[in-house]
């Protein structure tokens, strides 16, 4: 007997900084059906990613906020399990923002690519193959441009994109310096993802740390963070060095706008470059990346981690799991 709801988490509360579980509800809807024209998607995994903080804020940035009393907006990835669509065949994998659920109806819009689970898991879609290791591929290759011998320093370097930049990086023959929070993801930045050296910046100088893992300077920065921990990369600069703006963490608020150490007189006398880096100005390319990383991945050059929760009724709470640092890997919740 077909299961008629559509186990869904809806945003009830706008939050004030990093969302918490008591700004969701995880609710039964009715099973969509689709229209003509239209495909059923049954989510099989869902992500938690960082921009979501933005997604919830009162405050626009590159997308409409989340409505109130809807479901959360997410990439997820899914099967096709009916089609009023010559485009989509029942069976198939698609990986769209189908939101925080379990079932949802799409003409095809908000999907982003197919995924063939015969050549990589279906949870790479969310991850290594999806808008993690997209971010990386874009961000460092088109932004930072990379050049063999040169020193790239990533923030968040055991992240789900942070870990990638670094391995993309070591493929481009350049020296890597990952920055993170704790010495169990400094082992994980230099004995799994291949870093030529981590800092734990908690407990480092982080002045003389970067100062000693790059003493010809810092040729690229990809910066997951902002803050204090940019403050002292682009004190190590090294002339004409390419700066890629991916994540803001370390800003708690954008109401009002934050203020702090400014970089221009890096930008300035060193004739460095800062770039933001935001995944959906690149969709027409999208194929091409997910083609290389696929191959990277075949032939061993990245590797990748997985910390998924089990069920929609771990989506809550997810957030801020993220944003404290608890997560193993890419996070992602099993539908």
């Amino acid at each position: 007997m077909k299961n008629d709801t559509n186990r869904q988490v809806i945003l009830v509360a706008r939050p004030d900084g990093i969302p918490q579980a008591e700004h969701f509800a995880v609710r039964d809807g009715a099973r969509p059906a689709p229209g003509d024209g239209e495909v059923l998607i049954r989510n099989h995994y869902v992500s938690v990613d960082p921009a979501m903080r933005g997604w919830v804020s009162a405050v626009a940035n590159y997308s409409e906020p989340v409505a109130l009393d809807s479901v959360m907006r997410a990439i997820a990835v899914g099967e096709v399990v009916e089609s009023k669509n010559p485009d989509y065949a029942e069976g198939e994998f698609v990986c769209g923002l189908f939101g925080w659920q379990e079932f949802a109806t799409t003409n095809g819009d908000n999907v982003w690519f197919r995924h063939d689970p015969d050549k990589a898991p279906i949870t790479t879609a969310l991850g290594l193959l999806g808008i993690n290791g997209l971010t990386a591929y874009f961000g460092l290759l088109d932004a930072g441009e990379p050049k063999d011998g040169e020193t790239v320093v990533v923030s968040t370097a055991a992240g789900a994109v942070g870990s990638a930049v670094g391995q993309i990086a070591k493929i481009k023959g350049c020296r890597t310096v990952g920055i993170t929070g704790s010495d169990e993801k400094v082992a994980a930045c230099t004995e799994e993802f291949g870093y030529d050296a981590a800092i734990n910046y908690k407990t480092a100088d982080l002045d003389k740390a970067l100062a000693d893992a790059c003493p010809d300077g810092i040729d690229v920065y990809f910066d997951n963070t902002a803050g204090a921990i940019s403050d002292a990369v682009y004190r190590q600069l090294a002339m004409r060095a390419r700066c890629i703006v991916c994540g803001t963490a370390s800003v708690s608020s954008w109401d009002p706008w934050p203020e702090g150490p400014r970089p221009e007189r890096h930008m300035l006398v060193k004739r460095a470059r800062m770039q933001g880096i935001l995944l959906f100005d690149y969709q027409d390319r999208f194929a091409e990346a997910r083609n290389q990383l696929a191959a990277w991945l075949k032939d061993g050059s990245l590797s990748y981690r997985e910390d998924i929760l089990d069920g929609l009724d771990q989506a809550p709470g997810a957030i801020a799991k993220l944003y404290a640092g608890e997560n193993r890997g890419k996070l992602l919740i099993k539908v």
